[in-house]
């Protein structure tokens, strides 16, 4: 990274703007294959930043802030899964500030999985989550 040496100056047509004006260009990730296919951006970045943080052990990885994934429930019992889940989620999910909320969070079980579906709005537009496995045995 390289700094400015010398002075600097910010003159009256300055413009600070916020993160969530910035640009989600972003590499096109192929999670089957494990590589990058091309760019993407607005809602298509926006879905795969949403499946990226549900995928993504939360406290596992240097390189993410300890706000950043998902603490999974593996091991836990039932009960508390249905409860916590929800609460974990959409905690993982709101750390993106282009995310302003989730709707219509639904919660299934089948055998050692957890299946959500949710819609989360965003400033690009809603993106749905139509079924992620939550692994919990």
């Amino acid at each position: 990274m390289v700094l400015p040496v010398g002075n600097i100056t910010v003159t009256e047509d300055f413009e600070v703007i916020s993160e969530s004006q910035l640009t989600t260009r972003t590499y096109k990730l192929d999670f089957e294959r494990g590589r990058c296919v091309g760019f993407i951006d607005r809602r298509e970045a926006m879905e795969q930043a949403i499946r990226k943080v549900l995928q993504t052990k939360r406290f596992a990885h240097l390189i993410y802030s300890d706000e950043y994934g998902f603490q999974n429930m593996i091991g836990e019992e039932r009960l508390f899964v249905r409860e916590e889940l929800p609460r974990r989620i959409k905690e993982a999910l709101l750390q993106d500030e282009r995310i302003t909320s989730i709707e219509n969070f639904k919660l299934d079980f089948e055998k050692d999985e957890a299946f959500v579906s949710l819609t989360a709005i965003t400033i690009y537009g809603d993106v749905d989550v139509l079924r992620e496995a939550i692994p919990v045995v």
